[in-house]
């Protein structure tokens, strides 16, 4: 096998012959490898179904470093993958697609933000752990979306605050806290495409529906949201009610989850702009299929390799924030 097209294709191009099964393959692969699977919420439905956890990006990344894997198969997007290896640096974490990105992360390049951040140099930075690592390093605190409010309600009040890279979690944190943080302008183009207007059409369609968003939404469709929270805070929220519909204003690989949990339950995806579609994907994280997980552990390739310098440095605020949190 010939490994230096990875760096171009950005992962393992190989025909499987259609008489493996690549479920079986990928058990029988992780036992003898002692590997771990991480599966974010926003992954097809098949690879949620065989992961070994489910979750958040920093949660998986904190569940792989309690395990005595020796490789962590990283199913999500990059920066997720480099967290990954930034809280196991003894370990091989692998990522199916090194073309995975995210364009939230993407949005917030380590040399403009380094310069922007640089013109503030009185200001705190408190960055979405969705940043790539290299950014983390530019950073005093990471947050997630979970915790993002008690990390900023944990800094004095006299103290400025820059926030990176999302401007739609940034304002909806500066509403419940207060604060008048200065925000780097940065987006998910997933949650940033909602159609508000083929959402209140949902709404008025379904009147016995609860709408339910991830504060990375814009701030229109949070004020008409019946609950804000991060995917884990969807869930749950869901599987608590006592209502029996929802629209939901996420990624809609999240409704795999919801469904299994609350089989009785309806879940509508709530559309993008774009008026042919009924729903929201992450191009990047629907990169990854079962056949690129049974190649990747198969040729433990495509690896995550960061210095130690990097992981030390941007180990640093994800350190601060668990211990704020």
């Amino acid at each position: 096998m010939d490994f230096k097209n990875i760096d171009t294709q950005g992962y393992i191009n190989e025909n499987i012959s259609p008489d493996i099964n690549v479920v079986d393959e990928i058990n029988k692969l992780r036992k003898e490898k002692n590997a771990v699977i991480l599966a974010h919420f926003y992954q097809r439905p098949e690879i949620q179904d065989i992961a070994d956890f489910i979750g958040d990006s920093l949660k998986l990344a904190q569940e792989a470093a309690k395990t005595d894997a020796d490789i962590i198969l990283f199913a999500g997007v990059h920066f997720m993958a480099e967290t990954a290896k930034i809280l196991s640096p003894q370990k091989k974490v692998l990522l199916p697609d090194l073309n995975a990105g995210c364009s939230l992360a993407d949005s917030a390049p380590y040399k403009e933000f380094k310069k922007f951040k640089e013109s503030y140099p009185n200001h705190v930075v408190v960055s979405y752990v969705n940043t790539t690592a290299e950014l983390k390093t530019l950073t005093d605190i990471v947050c997630t979306s979970s915790n993002a409010k008690k990390i900023i309600d944990s800094i004095p009040k006299n103290k400025e605050i820059i926030f990176a890279p999302d401007k739609n979690l940034g304002t909806y944190i500066n509403q419940i806290t207060g604060r008048n943080m200065l925000l780097w302008d940065g987006a998910c183009h997933v949650h940033s495409e909602f159609s508000i207007d083929r959402i209140e059409q949902l709404k008025k369609e379904n009147p016995d529906a609860l709408l339910i968003a991830h504060p990375e939404c814009k701030k229109e469709l949070l004020f008409i949201a019946d609950h804000v929270g991060s995917t884990s805070s969807l869930l749950n929220f869901v599987k608590k009610s006592n209502k029996d519909k929802f629209i939901v204003a996420t990624e809609s690989g999240i409704l795999h989850q919801m469904r299994k949990s609350e089989p009785r339950k309806t879940f509508i995806a709530a559309p993008p702009e774009d008026t042919k579609c009924a729903c929201n994907d992450c191009e990047y994280m629907k990169m990854n299929t079962l056949e690129k997980l049974y190649l990747t552990l198969k040729y433990e390739k495509p690896e995550i390799i960061l210095s130690n310098d990097l992981i030390n440095n941007a180990k640093k605020p994800i350190i601060r924030m668990l211990e704020l949190s």
